[in-house]
């Protein structure tokens, strides 16, 4: 991964490390022992006096990871030196697990950087169900990532429930906690923590609507609950799903909840342009 720029001012080198590029001090630190910091080329440390028109450098290496890397299906939405974005489809895994070390999102993207010569890593931005599908936007570097993280994209999810909220728009709050262990799902709880999703009924059609979904705070299956908070769980979810809406998913033959990952808005962490991604799929109505 490498972070170029030219100067515009004068100044020591950290100032341009922790300002222009954005670096974390952590990350400089690390950097500052080997050769990674230059300035027109020449490897210099953190107090080397830089003048205008310098080139300013990073170049650095991910650590590979432990799991394989594998040939595997990858639909891209969009890539540049920093990003990447792909749409990832219902019951594939995001990260491997003990359980299961191949054939999940991060082994085929490593494939897909091995095959393209790339000097990648594997941080993503959003972390999706295994049965929820659509975009996910991945940073190829830790310090791309942790910029990402400090903008907090807006989300949009679109998702096809049972029966439909008590109004056309609205924001549910209720606090999510963790079921007791063993069980890793979540429950509404006043004692969770706090949460917010902001919603939009986009159509109706008998007993199914389609709805808009924003996530304002990130919270482990936070759509799949509130949805069902509202009185309309979302169809094919086999944890939050109510017997009818269950019942009804069987007899259309729905085998995974209808929750797409549809947009992210944000500013790019560094060109400083506004980016708009868009999955694909989708989670509404056939056509």
């Amino acid at each position: 991964m490498e972070l170029r720029m030219i100067a515009a001012r004068s100044g020591r080198l950290s100032s341009f490390l922790l300002g222009e590029l954005k670096m974390s001090s952590g990350l400089m630190n690390r950097l500052k022992w080997g050769d990674a910091l230059r300035v027109n080329g020449v490897p210099r440390h953190t107090d080397y006096p830089v003048q205008p028109g310098d080139v300013v450098s990073v170049e650095w290496q991910e650590e590979a990871p432990e799991y394989p890397a594998e040939e595997g299906p990858l639909s891209i939405l969009y890539e540049d030196e920093w990003l990447l974005a792909v749409d990832k489809p219902a019951g594939m895994l995001i990260h491997p697990s003990r359980a299961k070390n191949t054939g999940t999102l991060a082994n085929f993207v490593a494939g897909y950087y091995q095959k393209t010569c790339q000097k990648s890593a594997f941080h993503p931005l959003t972390r999706l169900d295994r049965d929820t599908f659509g975009l996910v936007l991945l940073a190829k570097s830790a310090h791309i990532h942790a910029l990402l993280q400090q903008e907090k994209p807006k989300k949009t999810y679109r998702a096809l429930v049972y029966g439909a909220p008590p109004e056309e728009i609205g924001t549910v709050t209720a606090p999510i906690a963790r079921c007791p262990l063993p069980s890793l799902l979540r429950k509404i709880d006043p004692e969770g923590k706090p949460c917010v999703t902001e919603y939009r009924v986009l159509e109706r059609r008998d007993a199914v609507s389609q709805l808009e979904l924003h996530p304002i705070t990130g919270r482990t299956h936070q759509l799949r609950l509130h949805c069902a908070h509202l009185g309309c769980p979302i169809l094919g979810d086999p944890q939050y799903g109510s017997p009818e809406s269950l019942a009804f998913s069987n007899q259309l033959g729905i085998s995974s909840q209808l929750l797409c990952a549809r947009e992210l808005e944000f500013t790019h962490p560094i060109t400083g342009s506004p980016l708009t991604l868009q999955s694909k799929m989708d989670a509404g109505f056939p056509l």
